[in-house]
């Protein structure tokens, strides 16, 4: 019997946004949506900079690295949510902001990618 993805792609989104939390991120949203598409987590580092970052899981060692398996398809499509979601919450025009890419591995173990990609057209 096949699980159901979306559940389980909650789980370790869940499991991403509790490791960010421990590190002193506040999570401002989680699963934000438009019509271009998802941002997994927004969320305020501690120095300020907001991150949009993509959670990506891998069920074994031999697959694409997290941030391999973010495409430039997948990059394009954050960069413009993340400019919806900037101009909704009124940021300034220099706010601070980056993407991170967070792979967990089937044991569990996180990888952080701060600054993965840059705003991609």
């Amino acid at each position: 019997m096949r699980k159901n993805t979306r559940k389980v792609g909650y789980c370790y989104e869940d499991l991403a946004a509790s490791y960010l939390y421990q590190k002193g991120y506040r999570i401002m949203e989680r699963n934000f949506r438009n019509r271009f598409g998802e941002i997994d987590i927004i969320a305020l580092a501690p120095d300020g900079t907001l991150v949009m970052a993509e959670v990506k899981y891998r069920n074994s060692d031999l697959e694409l690295e997290p941030l391999e398996a973010v495409t430039v398809r997948k990059r394009r499509q954050i960069s413009y949510i993340a400019l919806f979601y900037l101009n909704k919450i009124k940021a300034a025009d220099d706010a601070a902001c980056r993407f991170d890419v967070i792979g967990i591995d089937r044991t569990g173990r996180i990888t952080h990618i701060e600054n993965a990609f840059d705003f991609t057209r």
